[in-house]
């Protein structure tokens, strides 16, 4: 089954079924949550331990017997700067044969409308801020997640050449720094802003009256709250039709040190915060230009300390789970 770039967005069927790849992830779980408050009755998910996304054949299977008819693919091998710095092939090749598998299986199977996620690490490391779609392949990646910024580049080509070719209205988005239920708040591989939470909350558990922080907490950030970014996904699949990717943000950015300060209330620590400036601060400032995504009707809801206040509450219930 083939559609037409005539293709004109509107509200989709509650009840068809809807595939999320990669539905016990950070992202995939939000959209999986979403998907669920909005009425779809008929979701599909597997575990990696149920569907290899790697395994071709495998795939193929899955999508002969299910049939979905619209998919979102938030499914990826991902980590921190030192996992993709140590493990380039990995991030290469497993996110690669993630990407070709379900995007052929799923044009093979004729689904209508298919939401391909990346990520803002696919724009140039020195790219002008905020960074503009169109900035995309016009200068240097960031070397320490390069492999894995090319995987997601090759997604958002392989969603252009499906347009092209078979006339089929899917769409890619990139989101920015994500947080939120279901982070990784490993003290090995996670982000700025759980590993902020989880250092936090450590010097309040230990009686810590000072806590390090890594830089000179001035590099600016956008954060996204990982519920706004799944209802993005949906906005987007009932809203927009284009062949490039969209960026998805808050449009706001913010510092490092005035980040540590909204965690530090959130987890009730009220000692002296130090900054070990001999440790490197990153790009300077990396913010989203979500233009295209405001003109599509969509903007974000939860604020920044709202988000970081129910994060925490979440990484304190669910602390027995989360990886060390």
């Amino acid at each position: 089954m083939t559609a037409s770039l005539d293709f004109i967005p509107g509200k989709i069927d509650r009840a068809s079924s809807f595939y999320v790849a990669g539905h016990r992830g950070l992202v995939g779980s939000a959209v999986w949550r979403n998907l669920e408050a909005e009425g779809f009755t008929n979701l599909v998910g597997r575990s990696s331990t149920e569907l290899d996304l790697k395994d071709r054949d495998a795939v193929f299977r899955f999508f002969a017997e299910t049939k979905p008819r619209y998919v979102v693919l938030a499914a990826a091998k991902v980590g921190g700067i030192l996992a993709n710095n140590t493990y380039p092939v990995d991030f290469l090749s497993d996110n690669l044969r993630i990407q070709l598998n379900v995007l052929d299986a799923a044009r093979e199977h004729g689904v209508e409308r298919l939401l391909f996620l990346g990520s803002s690490c696919i724009y140039p490391k020195f790219a002008e801020q905020p960074i503009r779609e169109d900035s995309l392949l016009t200068g240097h990646l960031e070397p320490t997640n390069d492999a894995y910024a090319i995987a997601k580049i090759a997604g958002i080509m392989h969603i252009q050449a499906i347009r092209r070719q078979y006339g089929l209205p899917w769409i890619s988005a990139m989101p920015t720094n994500l947080y939120g239920p279901g982070d990784n708040f490993s003290r090995e591989g996670s982000h700025v802003l759980p590993a902020l939470i989880r250092r936090y909350d450590d010097a309040v558990i230990n009686g810590n009256t000072t806590v390090t922080n890594w830089g000179t907490g001035s590099p600016r950030r956008e954060f996204l709250h990982v519920d706004d970014m799944a209802a993005a996904c949906l906005h987007l699949l009932e809203n927009y039709d284009g062949a490039g990717q969209v960026n998805v943000g808050t449009g706001a950015d913010i510092s490092i040190k005035e980040l540590a300060s909204i965690v530090a209330e959130a987890v009730g620590y009220d000692g002296q915060m130090t900054w070990d400036t001999t440790k490197p601060d990153g790009t300077p400032q990396k913010l989203l230009d979500v233009s295209r995504l405001s003109d599509a009707g969509w903007t974000a809801r939860i604020s920044l300390n709202d988000g970081v206040k129910s994060t925490v509450e979440w990484y304190r219930a669910n602390f027995d789970q989360i990886r060390s």
